[in-house]
Order: structure tokens, then C-alpha cells, then sequence
């Protein structure tokens, strides 16, 4: 793994894996964790503040009340966590301004295609746009991986025969969202424009960027830790069902590519993410956009049809179906 131990930190007496603060045992294998480190467990408990909507949470600040959500505009309150909370160790900075980010959302909104109003881009008024952190795991790992799957490779007279295997892989700086207030479609398409290697430990942006931060809002870890590893888990299984159905399937085609893994080391960090989120209207309704705060190239999020397109494209879909059975049936006629 490409990551280096941090010798501060206490490890497995076993296997050697960081331990974190309130952890009863060793992730990896299961030692029980020196005293010193389990009971830390009782000191972890920490309040944010939860949105009533989508489940975001930020941190308690009491000097700011109950904000409405920056996510989705709901009510906020106040909630309290332990078990214990993860806590972010560190920032990426924003190198998007305020300015490229309206700019890249004039451009998407320009450049929708067909199927959305014509006059999207210049009727679409801007509500809202707010420098956000979002929370992610970046982890470095090592697991033997066992796989099974069916291919074209040895399927003599069918179409699919059964294989399997196992290998050994290695993870490296694989980001695997935490946030509640970004869904995962929004984080997959953003994920990549991250240069992970651009670790601040606090809130941070360039001096170019023109980032209001007293303005930026930063979402609290509040996914318990054994969750938050077996969301890690998962994710190593996709990823490592990816790399077996590319290099370890044999033959052309393959299907129902499973794999399992038995980690035998785990380097986890816990990063908040800059993002833009802005609110845009248009015929009176509102729609959400997400842009990375570190590439404006990478902006996603949902917008309006234009109906009288869609209907268009249906009735020049159906005559030309129309004009094909027509012809058919003449030349059957004639035959």
C-alpha cells in the first residue's frame, strides 16, 4: 500500500493495522485493542446539526442556531452522536471561485440537449450558491480476493461456462462517499476531478480563489464506525469485482462477476470534499446542481424537459414505424 503508518498512532499488537481512538478491536483481525484505546470510546459523543429532510448533518456551531439545510432547504436540529462519531482529519481546497462556478452552470445548463427547453440557459435564474464540504473514507488496503463468474471461455455447446479464482490486490486512495446531503449518483461524477494528495488540515482555499469559508458550511461524519467500514467493504468487493471481470475472467464476454475479499491491511482517512451547491429556478420551480470545488468541469445535477420535445420526438419516432409497416405490408402485398 502506498500509504505510510503513522507511528503516532497506536496499531494491532497482531497484525499490525492503525487502531483508532474507541475502537474494542482490531479491525483486521480481531485482537481486543489495549485499554488506553477502547476507552476513548466514552469521550467521543459530539452534537451536530441534522437536517429534518435529507438526514445532512453539519457541525454545531451555537452561535448559528438552526439553519435551514444547505442541501435541500430543510429545517435543521440539534442531534447528538457517539458510537463513536468518525472525525474529518483533514480538507481539500476549493480552486473553483465563485464566479467559474455560475459560469460552469450557465454552460451545462446551455448544453442540456434536445430534450430540455431551448431557452433553459437564459430563463434560469440562480436562488442560491454555497460553498459546501462534503464527508468521504479515503482508504489504502491489501486483501486476498476470491471470485466467481461465467464466460464465453470453455462454454462449448452454451453460451456461458462457470470459472473462478483467486488473487491477491492492492487498494489505493479509493474515495467512497459518507455524505447524506450529496447522493451517490452526484458523488460518483465528481469523485474523479479530486487531487487527493492535497490534504490541508483545516478548511482551506488558494489565494486565487475568491471562496467565502466563514460562508461554508462543513457536513459532520454521522455514519457509526462498524457502518462505515462495511460500507468500506463493499466497495473494495466492487472495485475488485471490476479489476476480475477486466483481467482475470477469461475469454471475451463474462457475467455475474462476484468477489470476496478477506482484508489483511486498512489504512482509512477521513476527508471533507469541496463542492458547489446551487440552487437555480426556472417556470417557477426549483432544481439542484453540484459542482466539484476543484474542477468547474465537473458539475451534475437535474433540470427541466421540455415536454413539447419530448412529444415531437415520440410523433416522428412513430411515423417513421408507421411509414416502415406501411411499406412492409406493400411489399408482402405485391409478392
Amino acid at each position: 500500500m502506498s500509504s505510510t503508518i503513522d507511528a503516532t498512532n497506536p496499531t494491532c499488537e497482531r497484525c499490525r493495522t492503525p487502531l483508532e481512538r474507541g475502537d474494542l478491536r482490531c479491525a483486521i483481525c480481531g485482537l481486543s485493542s489495549p485499554s488506553e484505546v477502547a476507552d476513548e470510546r466514552q469521550k467521543l459523543a459530539i452534537q451536530v446539526l441534522r437536517c429534518e429532510g435529507c438526514g445532512a448533518a453539519v457541525a454545531y456551531d451555537a452561535k448559528v442556531g438552526a439553519p435551514s439545510c444547505s442541501f435541500c432547504s430543510s429545517v435543521m436540529r440539534l442531534d447528538e452522536i457517539s458510537d463513536p462519531p468518525e472525525q474529518t482529519c483533514g480538507f481539500l481546497p476549493f480552486r473553483v471561485t465563485k464566479i467559474e462556478a455560475q459560469e460552469a452552470l450557465r454552460s451545462w445548463l446551455a448544453d442540456r440537449g434536445f430534450f430540455r427547453p431551448r431557452d433553459l440557459a437564459s430563463r434560469a435564474t440562480l436562488e442560491s450558491l454555497k460553498p459546501l464540504f462534503w464527508v468521504g473514507w479515503v482508504f489504502d488496503a491489501r486483501a486476498e480476493v476470491s471470485w466467481t463468474a461465467d464466460s464465453d471461455k470453455g462454454s462449448r455447446t452454451s453460451s456461458w461456462a462457470p470459472h473462478s479464482g483467486e488473487t491477491s490486490m492492492e487498494f489505493d486512495n479509493l474515495l467512497v462517499s459518507a455524505s447524506r446531503g450529496l447522493n451517490d449518483d452526484e458523488v460518483d461524477y465528481i469523485s474523479d476531478s479530486y487531487v487527493l494528495a492535497e490534504i490541508q488540515p483545516k478548511p482551506h482555499s488558494s489565494p486565487a480563489d475568491s471562496v467565502d469559508l466563514e460562508g461554508a458550511l462543513i457536513e459532520s461524519f454521522d455514519v457509526q464506525r462498524s457502518l462505515a467500514r462495511k460500507r468500506i467493504v463493499r466497495a473494495i468487493e466492487r472495485t475488485a469485482a471490476g479489476r476480475v471481470a477486466a483481467r482475470h475472467v477469461p475469454g471475451t464476454r463474462s457475467r455475474k462477476v462476484h468477489a470476496s475479499v478477506l482484508l489483511e491491511g486498512l489504512v482509512t482517512k477521513r476527508l471533507s470534499l469541496p463542492a458547489w451547491v446551487l440552487a437555480y429556478r426556472y417556470e417557477g420551480k426549483l432544481y439542484r446542481a453540484v459542482i466539484s470545488g476543484q474542477d468547474a468541469t465537473a458539475i451534475t445535477g437535474n433540470s427541466p424537459w421540455s415536454f413539447k420535445r419530448v412529444l415531437l420526438a415520440v410523433g416522428i419516432g412513430a411515423s417513421v414505424i408507421l411509414a416502415l409497416v406501411t411499406v412492409a405490408l406493400l411489399v408482402s402485398m405485391a409478392s
